[in-house]
């Protein structure tokens, strides 16, 4: 191999190589962004420490994000926000009944977001949002409205159906959305020290939150007989 082309095809490389590590920064930064946004929240969260944390330099991060308030945002857009479109479109080939797609909702939101380093967002959203109006109404826009209409789609699926009795929905989504709320916070919270009177096992509690949820707490009568205590 002659000098010439040894030093072209090394520079090819490198330039490769470069151009992948190019590539991969946004995601190293969201990674690292994600993890010190859930440790110590976004006040105390420093853009030089996330640089640190995926190995760039400072100005490195400003060339991708051009402060903490677009990188907290791109964070919340590439783990939560962003898959809302998948999760629409889901509902509109969703072939079971209502119940079966609330079941279905909450459970894949534990697997896609709850039990990931994701769901620290939600402690810290809950923490900090009195702080930050801006960022508070970005992810009123971004999360908080679209999980309440595709809740309200599954709820109002279920209505018209005839499988559930009409139902105020600008109140009766909280139903869904407060046990969901609760196992996230006390992930984030007590259960960091292991707590053992939280929710051990996710799945189960969401079985009884969704149970309680459709059947209520009081014994259903057998069929042609009152309910106890009626004439």
């Amino acid at each position: 191999m002659s000098i010439s082309k040894f030093i072209h095809d090394k520079t090819a490389t490198l330039s490769a190589k470069r151009e992948r590590r190019k590539e991969a920064r946004p995601g190293e930064l969201l990674d690292a962004a994600l993890d010190l946004f859930v440790e110590k929240g976004f006040t105390a969260t420093r853009a030089e420490e996330v640089a640190a944390r995926a190995g760039v330099s400072k100005g490195t991060l400003f060339l991708y994000f051009q402060s903490k308030e677009e990188l907290f945002k791109a964070v919340v857009r590439e783990n939560i926000s962003g898959r809302f479109k998948e999760w629409n479109e889901e509902f509109e080939t969703f072939e079971g009944t209502a119940a079966e797609m609330l079941s279905y909702c909450m459970n894949t939101w534990w697997e896609r977001v709850g039990a990931t380093r994701a769901s620290g967002i939600t402690k810290l959203m809950m923490s900090e949002a009195g702080n930050f109006p801006e960022i508070n109404a970005f992810y009123q826009q971004e999360v908080i409205q679209p999980g309440q209409t595709l809740i309200r789609r599954i709820m109002q699926r279920g209505i018209d159906r005839g499988e559930f009795r009409p139902l105020d929905l600008d109140y009766a989504i909280y139903s869904v959305i407060a046990p969901m709320v609760f196992l996230v916070l006390s992930k984030h919270s007590a259960g960091t020290c292991g707590d053992p009177t939280l929710p051990g096992n996710a799945a189960k509690y969401l079985a009884a939150q969704v149970e309680t949820i459709l059947y209520g707490l009081s014994v259903q009568p057998a069929a042609g007989k009152p309910a106890k205590g009626k004439a």
